[in-house]
């Protein structure tokens, strides 16, 4: 298998831009909760920051195990790791790419150090004065944005646990809000909570095909 690598980011500190923040999301295609984006800044060690973080890729290609290992070497070798989140109101009230870009924003702003450069995962950053990259398959070509994509995800699954205990009955621990059978079921027979995105096309069927009984 083929890992995520330093080359880009290496390549930019030797144009003088010490810190490179990976940005990447979680949650975008969820029903329910919020859309959840970080950002790390790696050392600019490239064979010992390689070495230590052996084994980060893309969230998606890792299991929930590996994932929760992986968050702590990341948040113990980074330099700097900012976190976003938009809710399901604000995804519903400016849609989801409004949301992920908020969320971003907000995962950059509250990086210490502030980043000379931004690569991120299929989504510009138009609000952000920043020069910056963003590319399709970002997470599995810079090891970065891979970093990022993990953080993300795990932060995002911590948030959706501790939700479960306030929305009892949907299973939100286990499916983490995607839209599952199980989650299907569990909204047929409770009718959608707070957390989910009234706005996406299930929920709005869900909503028309209440309507007609």
């Amino acid at each position: 298998m083929r890992y995520p690598h330093l080359n880009l980011e290496t390549a930019l500190q030797r144009q003088g831009l010490p810190y490179i923040a990976g940005i990447d999301e979680a949650g975008r295609g969820a029903w329910a909760g919020p859309v959840v984006a970080a950002a790390v800044i790696l050392p600019p060690a490239e064979a010992k920051v390689t070495a230590v973080l052996r084994g980060v890729n893309d969230s998606k290609k890792l299991t929930p195990r590996r994932r929760e290992t992986l968050f702590e070497t990341i948040t113990q070798t980074a330099v700097a790791v900012g976190v976003g989140v938009s809710a399901a109101g604000f995804i519903d009230k400016h849609r989801i790419m409004a949301a992920t870009r908020r969320a971003m924003g907000q995962a950059i702003a509250r990086l210490t150090p502030s980043p000379h450069y931004l690569l991120i995962d299929a989504v510009s950053l138009p609000q952000i004065p920043l020069p910056q990259r963003a590319f399709f398959k970002a997470d599995t070509i810079s090891l970065s944005v891979a970093a990022a994509s993990i953080v993300a995800k795990v932060t995002r699954d911590r948030l959706m646990v501790l939700l479960a205990d306030s929305y009892p009955g949907y299973g939100f621990a286990r499916h983490k809000g995607y839209g599952t059978a199980t989650h299907r079921a569990a909204l047929e027979r409770l009718g959608p909570c707070n957390i989910h995105r009234h706005s996406f096309a299930p929920l709005r069927s869900l909503a028309q095909k209440s309507n007609r009984h």
